[in-house]
């Protein structure tokens, strides 16, 4: 009688090797897509892909476009039409009041770039993509204010050739036109930047954009109804030191002959915005989401 063959024993399934180049122990399978860890620049990527992917940036920045071209074509063609004299007025100056509005934009922007995020809770998953809250922030502020930069400093030029060309005026130095342009562009971005600093503070976005506001045009309007001289040194220091005033100053048009001039106010608001950014960073590190 002839005995069955005794059964095979069971063979276990090959292990896939390790790809070359991957570590690893042997045995264990290693994913053939190269692992890095991600940087400054991952981050940054993230956040212009989110910045330019939501409305908020389409309808904001948008507005300060037209506001910019708007009211600073409006105001040349008015000059021109009344042949009203500038009486050495800087040409280029009256795109200070489309500017002054159109920072409003530029703020709210700024506010909507973090604040946005936690009111729908996407903070979570922005902080799950990018544990390292300071990267994350730094990274929102690089793209913010390269993009409010850009904007501003290129529509503030096509506005200051187009009134250029509408009015008789004598042509700008080339110190003057840097400052009216990439010194307001600065300025306005610089501003935009301050007000992602509060909206990483305050975490609402209305409440944010309210405090902006108020810290643009409060400190003008307070002045503006100071009739005690007692408190004449307070109104001074109002009047210097208040946004527009500041703003005014990069177009020589300050309200007050005294207060910063030239390149002044850009330096004061970078110092502002560095202390908020720095006190930005330490709640974030501080703080649940």
């Amino acid at each position: 009688m002839t005995m069955p063959p005794p059964p095979q024993a069971h063979q276990a399934a090959p292990q896939p090797q390790p790809h070359p180049g991957q570590g690893g122990p042997a045995g264990l399978y290693a994913s053939p897509i190269p692992v890095r860890t991600p940087g400054l620049g991952d981050a940054i990527a993230s956040e212009w892909t989110k910045i330019r992917s939501v409305r908020s940036t389409v309808w904001t920045l948008g507005v300060m476009i037209v506001l910019l071209v708007g009211i600073g074509l409006l105001t040349a063609f008015t000059v021109s039409v009344s042949d009203a004299p500038l009486d050495g007025t800087p040409v280029l100056s009256l795109g200070f009041f489309g500017v002054l509005l159109g920072s409003i934009c530029v703020i709210t922007l700024g506010v909507l770039t973090i604040a946005s995020e936690y009111g729908t809770g996407m903070i979570r998953t922005t902080l799950t993509a990018c544990p390292s809250r300071a990267r994350m922030l730094i990274a929102k502020s690089i793209v913010f204010f390269l993009l409010a930069f850009t904007i501003t400093t290129v529509t503030t030029g096509i506005v200051g050739v187009l009134q250029t060309a509408m009015l008789d005026g004598a042509t700008p130095d080339a110190g003057y036109w840097v400052r009216s342009t990439v010194g307001v562009g600065l300025y306005v971005a610089t501003l935009g930047l301050l007000s992602l600093a509060l909206g990483t503070l305050i975490r609402h976005s209305a409440g944010a954009i309210t405090i902006m506001i108020g810290v643009v045009l409060l400190p003008l309007v307070l002045a503006i109804f100071m009739f005690t001289p007692t408190l004449a040194p307070v109104q001074q220091a109002l009047f210097e030191y208040s946004i527009p005033n500041q703003l005014g100053a990069m177009y020589e048009v300050s309200v007050t002959a005294s207060g910063p001039t030239g390149w002044e106010p850009l330096w004061i608001i970078i110092g502002v915005t560095a202390v908020a950014m720095a006190g930005a960073l330490a709640s974030l590190d501080r703080r649940d989401v």
